[in-house]
């Protein structure tokens, strides 16, 4: 079966051309022409990425991510929009959006983009589940999911790779350009994007955020996950 993408903007023109986009890429597709309408699809149907825009009328873009990962849904989200500026773009990464995306694009582009993050969203690997461990954490490689002290600590798809990456390499150094390659592939984001990321992975598993012991800063270098 072929994976699910659902596609939000309330211009009838660019959902068309959105639709084709993903058609082509051998997805099938859900359109939704308005948050509304698809906060209410998410909540009966499910899907493997969502492709959202932010200006539309009633609940825009980023209201619809905020509230899709408030009620626990990691499906990944890439933003599509015309806002260009930087404010908007760490934004709606650090409200939970995965990728964000500015028009004019690329449609093969876009279109890899799409199969890469639904690609390393499932990350699912064969065989039996496996834990690792790493102090007081657990990462599960069958279920994808990421524990402190035993209790599950939620993540988003891209804070999910990050930190998978970081409890396969305690104390290994990694660079923001090694970062972007691991995390997002071929993808070109703001350079403040990984620390966005950081401080949200901070706010989740440090007792002190602000005084870091888990995910350190190595000036001048990059990070490190130490335990």
């Amino acid at each position: 079966m072929a994976d699910r993408v659902l596609v939000v903007d309330d211009d009838e023109a660019v959902l068309n051309m959105l639709y084709k986009v993903i058609r082509s890429c051998g997805l099938e597709v859900q359109t939704a022409t308005g948050g509304e309408q698809a906060l209410e699809l998410t909540s009966r149907e499910s899907f493997d990425l969502i492709l959202l825009d932010v200006n539309m009328q009633g609940i825009d873009g980023f209201q619809v991510v905020e509230t899709l990962r408030k009620r626990g849904i990691k499906t990944p989200i890439i933003i599509v929009s015309g806002r260009q500026e930087d404010y908007d773009t760490l934004y709606g990464l650090d409200i939970g959006a995965d990728d964000y995306v500015t028009k004019p694009f690329n449609p093969v582009v876009l279109g890899a983009k799409v199969k890469a993050l639904i690609r390393r969203s499932k990350g699912s690997l064969p065989g039996a589940s496996q834990v690792i461990s790493a102090g007081p954490f657990q990462y599960n490689t069958s279920t994808l999911r990421f524990y402190k002290d035993g209790q599950e600590i939620v993540l988003s798809s891209k804070e999910n790779a990050m930190m998978k990456l970081f409890i396969d390499n305690v104390n290994r150094i990694f660079s923001k350009d090694m970062l972007y390659e691991l995390i997002w592939g071929e993808a070109i984001i703001d350079e403040n994007a990984i620390m966005v990321y950081i401080n949200r992975l901070r706010q989740k598993i440090e007792e002190d955020p602000s005084k870091p012991k888990y995910i350190q800063t190595v000036r001048g270098l990059g990070y490190r996950f130490v335990v």
